[in-house]
């Protein structure tokens, strides 16, 4: 069989010239039939090659009884057959040069470690043959404009497959056919649908930016369990935005079942979706959290970039005015609007006055509702054009009653055909899909349920470009210096203060003591502390004792710490005691890093202590960041507050906490290091001018140490 000549890993995915099914089905009820009969039922028209043999022909295709007997060169393999043949399978694909396949089959890491050599074995032989490949326990992958539904998934048995713009990538092969329905159900088309499996290879980040090389696809929509390969997925969606194509997400994992939960509280709070959150704010991707704005909210995001916001002149605002004809039914969607931190805009003056010389009467109400009057079409339009020509809101949202149920198109004509320089959305209060679906044909953004409608317009004012990449910090090699001197992975206090005043963060001045009765050359007060790297909470342990002030005082905390510890944790190792000047400050902070084992590097700043963890009052983002950003977390946590200078109490030194963020997140470039995690808690803030000051500290370091 002639070898396939090179082509480009876009077309041997998603238009391929010819196809080979091996385990293709004669019967038509069984599921490995079911790519065959779908090329044909929705337009394929290259070659398409069964492999069975036990068959010489199948559903009309004449078949092959092994892939070296088939007529080449083929493009892409898609194998159904158990796990066990498909080793050789690839290896038959590897000889022939065949660019892509998909495995379908499953029984692989998903079932434990014996799968996971299998897997690993048939990932390294088709790296090694050139051969790329999609799966295992990949549902398939479809390319709408090209007639390619490459697929098990019974959603293709249906007739009508409507082409669009959307691209989907879905690590759960039966939610691409859910999301697929619902959208088909609105009138909604795809460019592109994937199913990834276990992405042993191919996985969401090259998948997304193969997409953005995609002419049919304006939006790429995403339903993730996980995060496989976070760098590549954030070069691809990087690569979307500059291309203005949105990318869109769906991830599962919101509450805290099975985080992980690390020995610092750092750990703790980086192990929740918060983490996840983090990631998408850097890279551009939006995040709805309901199934049904994931599609109603790329349609928002086509329509209308949320870069306008940047250029609009109040990028920071978040108004939107609303008009409606059934205030019940606008009153859900503003109930939404008020608990994700959206303010209603109601119409001002001059909008009240240009309106009124029109003979169209409405009040200061933060709602503008038109009641039966609305169904007007010259009432609607006014109102309307004079609220997307106010500078007093940054969206406006329509909601429509029951003319959209019983009157479709007059209910939707203003709206269509309105001229918005602004986003502007509609509800559907009432069920009306005919209503829905002209708005869509005209490029309005529709939307069924008001909990989706709010999402949407969340997520709108909630994106941010992704984040510039930031300078390389300097100290860096002296930080790296100090962590190669230490014997060990996790650093005592000692250590871990030494390597953050190397990166600029100042810690309180101390002393070690190897013997009881010994003294520090400090001024008293002073505080006291177990010197351990085994233990990493010293209160708890009974490890610390505040304000000795004088040398009698420090001599008996050091023998009372020392025999508490050796009572709750006999094992550890003990490098001496702790002795550091008592500090002062505004307020506690806590300040962590955490190399998170999905996304990489992320730093956190919250109120210090417990409370950061407890009230979930702490802001997160990828590391490292700039001091913009940094200014922006403190920003975030609300105890912090304080610093801040509220209600008049005297101001923190904000711009020194900041530089501490900053320094704290450049663990992230450490040349040759990795640091597991990283944690001051607490750093004190003092006044301003004053700066801040570290008065415990750990640091843990990872697998990838040396260089």
């Amino acid at each position: 069989m002639p070898t396939s000549p090179e082509i480009p890993l876009n077309e041997a995915l998603f238009s391929p010239r010819t196809v080979a099914l091996v385990g293709a089905s004669g019967d038509a009820s069984k599921n490995t039939a079911r790519p065959q009969r779908f090329l044909r039922k929705h337009g394929y028209t290259g070659t398409i090659l069964p492999i069975n043999p036990g068959r010489p022909e199948i559903l009309g295709e004449p078949a092959y009884a092994t892939l070296a007997d088939a007529p080449g060169p083929i493009d892409h393999v898609f194998i159904m057959t158990p796990a066990p043949t498909v080793l050789g399978l690839v290896r038959e694909c590897v000889r022939l040069k065949v660019p892509a396949a998909t495995i379908f089959s499953d029984g692989f890491a998903e079932r434990g470690e014996e799968g996971r050599r299998l897997q690993d074995e048939i990932v390294a032989v088709a790296r090694a043959g050139g051969t790329r490949l999609l799966g295992p326990n990949a549902i398939g992958i479809i390319d709408t404009h090209a007639g390619s539904a490459l697929t098990c998934n019974a959603t293709f048995e249906n007739d009508l497959l409507i082409r669009g713009n959307l691209g989907i990538v879905s690590q759960s092969g039966s939610m691409m056919g859910s999301v697929m329905s619902r959208a088909q159900a609105r009138g909604f088309g795809f460019s592109r649908l994937v199913s990834v499996g276990n992405e042993c290879d191919i996985g969401v980040g090259e998948l997304v930016s193969l997409m953005v090389d995609d002419p049919n696809t304006h939006a790429i929509l995403l339903f993730l369990e996980t995060f496989r390969d976070a760098p590549v997925l954030a070069a691809a969606a990087r690569r979307a935005n500059d291309a203005g194509k949105p990318v869109v997400v769906y991830k599962l994992g919101k509450s805290d079942i099975g985080r992980e939960l690390a020995a610092s509280h750092t750990g703790a709070m980086t192990g929740s979706d918060d983490a996840a959150q983090a990631f998408f704010r850097a890279h551009g991707i939006v995040r709805v959290h309901t199934l049904e704005g994931l599609l109603e909210t790329a349609q928002l995001m086509v329509r209308f970039p949320p870069s306008l916001r940047a250029r609009s002149g109040h990028p920071a605002r978040r108004r939107v005015s609303v008009v409606t004809t059934t205030g019940g039914g606008a009153a859900t969607v503003v109930d939404q609007l008020g608990l994700l931190g959206i303010e209603i805009a109601p119409p001002t003056d001059a909008v009240i006055d240009s309106l009124a010389a029109k003979n169209i009467h409405v009040g200061h109400s933060p709602m503008i509702d038109l009641t039966l009057a609305g169904t007007k079409k010259e009432i609607y339009s006014a109102v309307l054009d004079a609220l997307l020509a106010s500078d007093e809101c940054d969206a406006v949202l329509a909601v429509v009653g029951s003319s959209a149920q019983f009157h479709p198109q007059l209910a939707v004509e203003p709206i269509v055909g309105a001229r918005p320089t602004k986003p502007l959305l509609a509800f559907m209060a009432p069920a009306a899909d005919t209503s829905l679906g002209l708005c869509h044909a005209g490029g309005a953004p529709a939307f069924r349920t008001p909990e989706a409608c709010a999402d949407a317009i969340r997520a709108w004012f909630d994106w941010q470009p992704p984040a510039p990449p930031v300078p390389a910090a300097p100290h860096l090699a002296a930080a790296r210096a100090l962590i190669d001197a230490a014997p060990g992975d996790s650093l005592n206090e000692r250590e871990a203060t030494a390597v953050f005043s190397a990166l600029g963060i100042p810690a309180a001045p101390c002393r070690v003591l190897s013997e009881p009765g010994q003294q520090a050359d400090l001024p008293f007060p002073v505080v006291a502390k177990i010197l351990s790297p085994d233990i990493l909470h010293k209160t708890e342990a009974g490890g610390v004792v505040l304000g000795i002030a004088d040398a009698a005082a420090l001599a008996q905390a050091q023998r009372t710490i020392l025999e508490r510890v050796r009572a709750t944790h006999p094992q550890a190792r003990i490098e001496g005691i702790l002795v550091q000047k008592m500090e002062r400050g505004l307020v506690e902070v806590i300040l962590g890093y955490r190399h998170d084992a999905q996304i990489g590097p992320v730093v956190i700043v919250g109120a210090g202590g417990t409370l950061a963890e407890i009230y979930k009052d702490y802001a997160i983002r990828c590391a490292p960041v700039d001091r913009a950003e940094a200014l922006r977390m403190i920003e975030e946590v609300k105890a912090l507050a304080l610093v801040r200078g509220y209600r008049g109490l005297p101001r923190g030194d904000v711009d020194a906490l900041a530089a501490a963020i900053v320094a704290l997140s450049s663990l992230a470039a450490l040349p040759g290091a990795t640091v597991a995690e990283a944690e001051i808690n607490p750093l004190l803030v003092k006044p301003a001018g004053e700066g801040v000051v570290a008065v415990d500290g750990l640091l843990v370091i990872g697998r990838a140490r040396t260089a």
